[in-house]
This record gives structure tokens, C-alpha cells and sequence, in this order.
């Protein structure tokens, strides 16, 4: 008998592509999202990709009523994989409150209603942005919690928190806690991929666009910064790789009874590329040029950070394998489909 698990916000960027590796892995999947930043047409995707539809529920994780209906119209589910929550650090910035309702609420009502309907565990979609500033790249799991550098980064800190507390009070639960990097890119089939409403926060999506011709220019906020070409780094890393580690950690959660209550990962392919780098990876790999300029330091952004994925690698056998020259491919692709769609 499959499993059931659940994925808030599964119709969202990274949610889709972890509903695809689900089904493809022999999981059941049940979706809630409120569509604020996703379309309903990401299902035909997945199901082209997969040849499973996923059940779906239109509803906001936020809601206690919502959630606790969907449990009981939905019996049996056995893990949950959390992705409902607001996630640019701008607009955090910017709209703080939106942030703490929306990404706190929506853990303490899964968490609440976990224990009454069996549900053993949840994989819950944490952020780099937990390390702050780090001192030192790469960076490891033990790495010290700073003071966040903005409410989303915040957001990820508190619930972490949360997460502990609850199993430390002998919640009958598990945890794996995934830290992201930077998820770029999207499915080589074309067929999903990343599609914020509106104007794009993250870097990927506006530079397609551009690249597109939809936006003007691209901005690379700063590069004063003390890197080698003076603006950000980070650690990119595909989203189908993303997406694959957490049906490891869902299988580890389920199946692993020597597993740890929690557990927390560093997702990240372990080397930093610049803003300017991907730029350049992008217009190296697709021969598309991106027209871009040099603007101000954005509030919140880190300079540079990159992951120590050893744990990752060693405990849940998992690797970030795409070349981030096929990622930028991917992500064209994707780009272009849509065009091709209007």
C-alpha cells in the first residue's frame, strides 16, 4: 500500500518538483495550496511528467478549520512535507507581519493536528538564512544560529524553534529539518518549473524574463561586496536535486526507526558562484544575453555563504549532481515554453 504524504504549497515552485519525485518514488500525494503564488495548470505538469494526477484541496494552510478538514477528508496520511510559506527577503522587508502569520500559523496547525490524525513526521522547508553572516564558507549544520537579517529569515529561525519544542515535549512525531541554499532552475522536461505571480522576486525568474525580453534589465543589487567580482555569492542548486532529497528524508522518517526525533541537513552542491557568474553561466550555456545593471545593496542580502554538504551526502546519501551550466538550460527552457504557451 502507497503512502500518503502531504504537500502544503505543492503547486508552488519547489513543491511541484517534489510532488513529481514523490509519485515517481510510489507515494500517494495530497496538495493544499491557496494558489497566492502558484498556478492551478502546475498539476496538468505534473501529471504529464509523472502520469499521476495528485489529489489537490484549494485552501490556505493558515486556516486551523482548512487544515483540520482535509485531514479528516483525507484519512491515513503518513508524512507531511512543508511548503506553504512566504519566501522573498525583500518583501519580507517590506510586509513583515504577512510573513509571521503566514509561515508561523501554518507549522503550529500542522503540528497541532499531526498527533490526532497519525501522522508521523514532517519534513520541513528551512533556509540558510538561519546562519545569518556566517564567519566562515563553506558552512556546516553546526555552524551558530545568528540574529536573522530579515523576518523571512526570521520566519525559518522561529519555526525551527517551534519544531523542537513540540518534539522536545514528547510530541509523538519526527522531524527532518532541510536547509536550503539557493534553489535554481527547473524539470528538464519543460513542463514545470518556477512562476511567481507578478513581478518576479528571485533572481532566476527576472533573469529569464529579461533575457525573455518581459523586463527591462536585470539589477545586480551591489557589487561592492568583499568577493572577487564585488557582488553576491551563494550556493545555486538544481531543484530536481532539491526536490530529491526530500523523498530520502521522507523515507528516512518513515521507515528508519533508529532515526533521530530531528535531524537537520545543509542542502547545497558545497561550492559559491557569484551573482555576476550566473549571469554569465546563463548567457555561456544558452548564448541568450541578459542586460543588466549595477544598483544598490538590497537590505537583508547576505554576502556571501555556501554549504558544507558532507552530512547530507554521508547520512542521507544524497548529492547534488546537475551542472549549473544545464540548470541555466533548464531554466531557458522553461522560460521559453511559457512564451511559446501565450
Amino acid at each position: 500500500m502507497k503512502q500518503k504524504i502531504l504537500v502544503t504549497g505543492g503547486t508552488g515552485y519547489i513543491g511541484s518538483h517534489t510532488v513529481v519525485e514523490l509519485q515517481q518514488a510510489g507515494f500517494e500525494v495530497v496538495i493544499i495550496d491557496n494558489l497566492s503564488n502558484s498556478n492551478i495548470e502546475v498539476l496538468d505538469g505534473i501529471e504529464k511528467i509523472s502520469g499521476i494526477r495528485p489529489e489537490f484541496v484549494e485552501g490556505d494552510a493558515s486556516d486551523f478549520k482548512t487544515v483540520r478538514n482535509l485531514f479528516e477528508t483525507h484519512p491515513g496520511i503518513k508524512g507531511i512535507i512543508n511548503f506553504a510559506a512566504s519566501k522573498a527577503v525583500g518583501e519580507s522587508v517590506e510586509k513583515p507581519l504577512l510573513y509571521y502569520r503566514n509561515n508561523l500559523v501554518t507549522l503550529i496547525n500542522l503540528l497541532e493536528l499531526m498527533p490526532e490524525f497519525g501522522v508521523k513526521g514532517i519534513v520541513f522547508s528551512s533556509s540558510c538564512t538561519v546562519y545569518g553572516e556566517p564567519d566562515m564558507n563553506p558552512i556546516d549544520e553546526t555552524a551558530p544560529i545568528k540574529t536573522a537579517t530579515s523576518p523571512y529569515g526570521n520566519t525559518k529561525q522561529i519555526s525551527e524553534e517551534i519544531i523542537t519544542d513540540f518534539v522536545h515535549s514528547g510530541a509523538p512525531i519526527k522531524s527532518i529539518i532541510l536547509r536550503y541554499f539557493n534553489p535554481v532552475g527547473a524539470h528538464p522536461s519543460a513542463l514545470i518549473g518556477e512562476l511567481p505571480n507578478g513581478v518576479p522576486n528571485n533572481l532566476i525568474p527576472y533573469l529569464t524574463q529579461t533575457a525573455a525580453g518581459i523586463r527591462e534589465k536585470l539589477t545586480v543589487f551591489g557589487n561592492d561586496y568583499n568577493t572577487p567580482d564585488g557582488s553576491c555569492i551563494r550556493d545555486f542548486i538544481d531543484v530536481v536535486d532539491l526536490a530529491k532529497a526530500h523523498v530520502i528524508a521522507m523515507i528516512r522518517m518513515l521507515d528508519n526507526e533508529d532515526s533521530e526525533p530531528i535531524e537537520i541537513f545543509n542542502l547545497g552542491t558545497g561550492r559559491g558562484l557569484s551573482v555576476l557568474e550566473l549571469i554569465d553561466s546563463f548567457q555561456r550555456s544558452t548564448g541568450v544575453k541578459v542586460p543588466y545593471v549595477i544598483g544598490k545593496r538590497r537590505e537583508g542580502d547576505i554576502e556571501k555563504i555556501w554549504a558544507e554538504p558532507t552530512k547530507a551526502n554521508t547520512v542521507l546519501g544524497w548529492k547534488a549532481e546537475v551542472p549549473i551550466d544545464d540548470t541555466m538550460r533548464n531554466a531557458w527552457a522553461w522560460q521559453c515554453r511559457l512564451a511559446d504557451k501565450k
